[in-house]
């Protein structure tokens, strides 16, 4: 039996187990494994690869604009010098956005990069903030 593929659109981000709701969109998340070529002794000619360091791309998220500072509170800890780490979870949720079908947990994450929304007098949009966010582990439960 075929299955539908998941709708990107519903999401929620979790914060040390809070539900944190309003966020439009989390891009990057990725992972790359580093190669590094060898030759082995005696075989000038046959370069072979092994595993290398591992880097987790940082995670963007957006959102939109409100009075909260929860989010600004936690990027000022890091550029005072006080990193506070926070396990974040990024779940993906069914097509009527109730159950939980995927979930990854980005281990000890903290913001390190933070900008703005655009302000224009001419355009009746949203205004959008996006925080950068790195994090030491990756798991995908």
């Amino acid at each position: 039996m075929a299955t539908d593929p998941y709708r990107s659109y519903n999401f929620k981000l979790d914060i040390n187990g809070i539900s944190e709701g309003h966020f439009t969109e989390c891009s990057g998340l990725s992972v790359k494994v580093e190669s590094i070529p060898y030759r082995e002794a005696g075989s000038n000619q046959i370069v072979r690869k092994i595993p290398g360091p591992v880097d987790y791309a940082g995670v963007t998220l957006r959102y939109g604009v409100t009075n909260s500072k929860d989010l600004w509170n936690w990027l000022m800890k890091a550029v005072e010098g006080n990193v506070e780490r926070k396990n974040v979870s990024i779940i993906l949720l069914d097509s009527q956005g109730t159950d939980e079908v995927m979930r990854w947990n980005l281990v000890d994450a903290w913001p390190s990069e933070w900008q703005g929304a655009g302000l224009n007098t001419t355009d009746r949009a949203i205004a959008i903030d996006s925080l950068t966010l790195v994090f030491d582990r990756l798991e995908r439960v």
